[in-house]
């Protein structure tokens, strides 16, 4: 089907939810080899399963699997591709008061897409529990090119294994961008019809601080958005006319932390003006993230997710608030063109951020309720 579903609905999701405590339990028996891997896909199935019945009764017409199926929001992407390893770096990413785990991707030799990718596998899954709806759109979060590429540029050992296969920066922006383009596609065989790419390059470009120690203030913050541009880009490309690709753009979401502050003014013209995505999920619950004047920026005719009602913290939002918030963001994009979401997932990692589930739920009745009473 062609998916309307995000044109009409005003609320919306990030995607990602609190894993079950059966869940856990059951990934880390099989890392301790306790039980199966099949053992632990049938927890997964049942959960997924669980979690999809609870997205239609509470009102979702977009539904996702949780990212049940992943440890990260992005490195299981990664190392799902041709030419990629899963190796640990000296140090985890660095958030607000936390580190994470030490994982990471790196080059083991040219980058290519995977037909046994396990991102297609997990949207098939969806996908069936879903088809036969028509009211429900099955939605596939993957992490951006731009990601997957600065990832593979993140600490000295992950250069130099990249430059042991690539003699340019063209030539890895180029491969990443034809086996993102090809997950896309293969994922679009399969049923999907709305793609959403989540990105934290922009969200940590806009922070100066962040950068000055990223990449110890030996970077040009235009050359960084020319570059993730163009690896985002050279995905998104001669795409099927029914197929939502959009974007969420977020600044570190990890146990309820943050890795970055900044609006979006410093990336407006190249993120809001020229990627090829036709919304932009946008993070704006609290200070760090700037006012909505950059919002101008946005391209004519493309939707905007206001993410106003935060997952890191299990407080309620007043809906009056909420409500004025969006009247002062259609100064700059157009109310038919806005909709309203949490700023993220509730579970970018399988730590998951502070709340319970039920707080999680209140958290998605709270913006579906509101937008009834903004656009009903």
């Amino acid at each position: 089907m062609t998916n309307a579903t995000a044109t009409k609905l005003h609320y919306d999701i990030v995607g990602s939810f609190l894993r079950p405590d059966n869940l856990k339990q059951a990934r880390a028996a099989q890392k301790d080899g306790k039980i199966s891997l099949a053992d632990l896909h049938q927890v997964e199935d049942q959960a997924i399963k669980d979690l999809v019945a609870k997205e239609k009764a509470h009102g979702l017409k977009i539904v996702t699997d949780g990212e049940f199926r992943r440890s990260y929001w992005h490195l299981d992407t990664f190392w799902g591709f041709n030419g990629i390893k899963h190796t640990h770096a000296k140090q985890g990413y660095l958030f607000h008061d936390e580190e994470t785990r030490n994982d990471s991707a790196q080059v083991a030799g040219r980058i290519s897409f995977n037909p046994n990718h396990p991102d297609l596998a997990a949207y098939k899954f969806l996908y069936d529990l879903t088809k036969d709806d028509p009211k429900i759109t099955a939605r596939q979060s993957i992490p951006a090119p731009a990601q997957f590429y600065a990832e593979l540029v993140r600490g000295e050992e992950n250069v130099q294994a990249l430059k042991k296969v690539y003699d340019s920066t063209e030539d890895l922006i180029n491969d990443i961008g034809e086996a993102y383009r090809s997950l896309i596609l293969a994922l679009y065989a399969a049923g999907c019809r709305d793609v959403k790419i989540d990105d934290c390059t922009w969200g940590m470009v806009v922070d100066d601080k962040f950068w000055e120690t990223m990449a110890n203030g030996d970077y040009s913050r235009e050359k960084l958005e020319q570059t993730y541009l163009e690896a985002n880009n050279a995905a998104l490309h001669d795409l099927p006319d029914d197929l939502r690709i959009s974007t969420h753009v977020c600044r570190g979401n990890y146990h309820s932390t943050w890795a970055a502050s900044g609006g979006y003014d410093p990336v407006a013209d190249y993120l809001f003006a020229k990627e090829n995505v036709q919304a932009f999920y946008l993070e704006f619950d609290d200070d760090r993230s700037g006012d909505f004047a950059p919002l101008a920026k946005v391209a004519t005719g493309k939707d905007v997710v206001l993410g106003l009602v935060t997952s890191k913290r299990p407080e309620l939002e007043d809906p009056q608030v909420l409500i004025k918030r969006v009247k002062e963001a259609s100064q700059y994009v157009p109310l038919e063109h806005l909709s309203l979401s949490t700023q993220c997932g509730f579970a970018s990692t399988e730590e998951g951020n502070k709340l319970t589930e039920k707080q999680q739920w209140d958290k998605i009745e709270l913006v579906v309720a509101t937008a009834e009473k903004i656009w009903n």
